[in-house]
């Protein structure tokens, strides 16, 4: 089914223009963009894009990331359940905008709602 779930969002492309989208939300959003502040952003959809395609089934070669390690500064700038709401909230916003079947946003929002505990630290 993550093959599926990959190839039903549109592939590698799709997720560039997902991942493009998203971040312009994330930035404009008072609560989130202080995680941002001097990110290297080009680098940042890189890798977001490589890590969705990995978690859709899609990034056949991609390394896990340590999620926990690559979220360690946001934790210490005080990241919390209210920001990956309002971060999973964005990107359901961004998929619908482009597109993606609902069906299809509940289980992409499942697989990344599966990383909570890592982003968070718990």
């Amino acid at each position: 089914m993550k093959l599926d779930m990959y190839e039903a969002i549109g592939g590698r492309q799709k997720l560039n223009a997902a991942v493009r989208i998203f971040y312009e939300k994330v930035l404009k959003d008072p609560k989130l963009r202080q995680f941002f502040a001097g990110a290297n952003m080009d680098g940042l959809r890189a890798k977001q894009v490589m890590f969705l395609s990995m978690l859709l089934g899609g990034g056949t070669g991609f390394a896990r990331p340590d999620i926990p390690g690559a979220h360690a500064k946001s934790r210490t700038d005080g990241l919390t359940d209210a920001h990956f709401d309002a971060f999973v909230a964005h990107f359901r916003a961004t998929l619908e905008e482009i597109g993606v079947e609902a069906e299809i946003v509940e289980k992409v929002l499942q697989d990344l709602e599966s990383t909570r505990k890592e982003v968070l630290g718990r």
